[in-house]
């Protein structure tokens, strides 16, 4: 389903279009629930964007999830008083399929008047119907009022590839030949950016994020890798699809011997999506940056 564009910008949109489900709901107008349906979840086969990578399921380089944030969470409780939560939503990156953000909404949505015991058994319910659309479990946690103090924001840690100047613009589609590295002294950094933007492939909507490379090994050339970031600007491809573009490009251009790519996008329709990607098996640590 292209992006209304002109000619000059088609260039860089993913191949990963081809063979996408139809029925979606983004980028069209929705008449908002008012009963609860799992029926407004819509998957995206994550194949679609892994197959120009080279990517196959079963033989993934890298582990990884994607952290979604949900703020916008309501149920009724006992009594028929409302309650109100963010949700933590984990989708593992073997899944089969990723959730469809603007059916998310309305799903979540569908909830508002849903009535259910309390926060567990809205969890377990959730996390019951994504995992029916995902292919694989789906972690779920609700975050009550006065427990938010632990999404203070904070900042992505890691040396800031924004501080530096560019010798030369960034290319107009991303490009993953300009990456390189600086030496072959090992060693176990971070590098951070805010400036990163891509595009929705179905609306063209920006989407804005703060992506964070941690690596042990040769150091990688950090111009070069901000140049490379910023080619994504007019890049269609999903968030989830972006930072395993990022982490495949770095890992076979730069050989590092350990690899974390993660992205944390801001929030739209009340949701911000966080997707990591590893060479480990540790989670980093998916804090709440302070555009979201």
């Amino acid at each position: 389903m292209p992006r209304p564009e002109t000619a000059d910008k088609t260039a860089d949109k993913p191949s990963n279009l081809a063979g996408m489900p139809a029925g979606l709901p983004l980028g069209e107008v929705s008449e908002y629930p008012t009963n609860y349906d799992p029926g407004l979840l819509r998957a995206v086969p994550r194949a679609l964007a892994r197959a120009p990578l080279g990517l196959r399921a079963g033989a993934l380089p890298f582990t990884g999830a994607d952290l979604w944030r949900a703020w916008e969470v309501s149920w009724i409780g006992p009594g028929g008083k409302p309650a109100i939560a963010v949700a933590e939503i984990e989708v593992p990156a073997a899944s089969p399929a990723l959730i469809e953000s603007k059916s998310l909404k309305l799903y979540l949505g569908s909830l508002n008047n849903h009535r259910v015991s309390g926060r567990e058994a809205l969890a377990s319910l959730v996390a019951e119907d994504l995992a029916g659309i995902a292919g694989a479990p789906v972690g779920v946690r609700l975050i009550l009022p006065e427990e938010l103090q632990e999404l203070t924001p904070a900042p992505l840690e890691g040396l800031s590839l924004d501080v530096l100047e560019l010798a030369e613009a960034p290319p107009a589609a991303v490009d993953p030949t300009i990456l390189r590295r600086q030496g072959e002294a090992c060693v176990d950094q971070a590098l951070v950016s805010q400036l990163f933007r891509s595009l929705c492939p179905i609306t063209g909507q920006p989407d804005w994020a703060s992506v964070r490379i941690a690596y042990r090994g040769p150091e990688i050339a950090a111009e070069p890798l901000l140049r490379y970031l910023l080619s994504f600007r007019e890049h269609g491809g999903f968030h989830e699809a972006c930072v395993e573009q990022i982490f495949s490009d770095v890992l076979e251009r730069c050989a590092p011997s350990e690899l974390t790519v993660q992205a944390c996008f801001t929030r739209r329709g009340g949701i911000d999506i966080n997707p990591w990607r590893s060479t480990g098996d540790s989670a980093p640590t998916v804090p709440r940056p302070w555009r979201s």
